[in-house]
């Protein structure tokens, strides 16, 4: 998980470029994971006109995953993608509140990959590593992170579900599948209303799409 400081050289034009300049090496990608994070608890607006969460957590996983198709097919069968959301997805401008919504959004995003892409051989996975106490935690949330020091997961353990992700063979996976624990995950609590997120997925998608093409002159 990023916090501001770290994030503020981070603009959607330097994604775009990475995944350009990647792209030029013409190598396959076996396993793309999508594992930055950031809650920024005010609200800051990135200097492309984007809030900060969004850009990081939604804007930034839709461009990089669909900059990077064209390698992961080079990978087929076995390439996959692995986008690391939080089980914190069920829940003024509040970072915590923002960061839930844009990882919700990772969730119904990844579910929507799985079905718009399965006939090329590519895995769409989401995975809640558990809470852990690293750094970033640590200045995003100091008061959850001190009154749980001692009990937070270590980051070894809060990647251990993505390594098992990435060394699985498919074939025991569901693409689209959100997993905690190397087991596959309910996507919604009960009475919770978060099922609403998936149902206008392609509306989302949509607008994501215009904004990654938008922004296609400008690289």
């Amino acid at each position: 998980m990023l916090d501001s400081e770290e994030f503020i050289s981070l603009e959607f034009c330097e994604i775009k470029s990475f995944a350009f300049r990647f792209s030029s090496k013409d190598v396959p990608v076996n396993v793309l994971v999508n594992n930055a994070g950031l809650i920024d608890q005010k609200r800051v607006i990135i200097s492309e006109g984007f809030e900060s969460n969004f850009a990081v957590n939604v804007l930034g996983t839709y461009a990089t995953t669909e900059l990077m198709l064209p390698l992961l097919e080079k990978a087929t069968p076995d390439a996959r993608v692995i986008t690391v959301s939080s089980g914190g997805i069920d829940g003024k401008f509040d970072g915590v509140e923002q960061y839930a919504r844009n990882k919700r959004v990772q969730v119904a995003q990844t579910e929507k990959w799985a079905e718009m892409y399965k006939n090329k051989g590519i895995g769409f996975y989401s995975m809640h590593p558990g809470w852990a106490e690293t750094p970033g935690v640590a200045r995003s949330l100091p008061g959850f992170s001190k009154s749980l020091s001692g009990k937070l997961r270590t980051s070894e353990e809060g990647a251990d579900t993505v390594i098992w992700l990435a060394l699985q063979p498919k074939e025991k996976l569901v693409s689209g599948g959100f997993y905690f624990d190397r087991a596959e995950a309910p996507k919604h609590l009960k009475l919770a209303a978060t099922s609403q997120s998936h149902a206008i997925i392609d509306s989302i998608a949509d607008t994501l799409r215009s904004m990654l093409v938008s922004r296609d002159s400008k690289i």
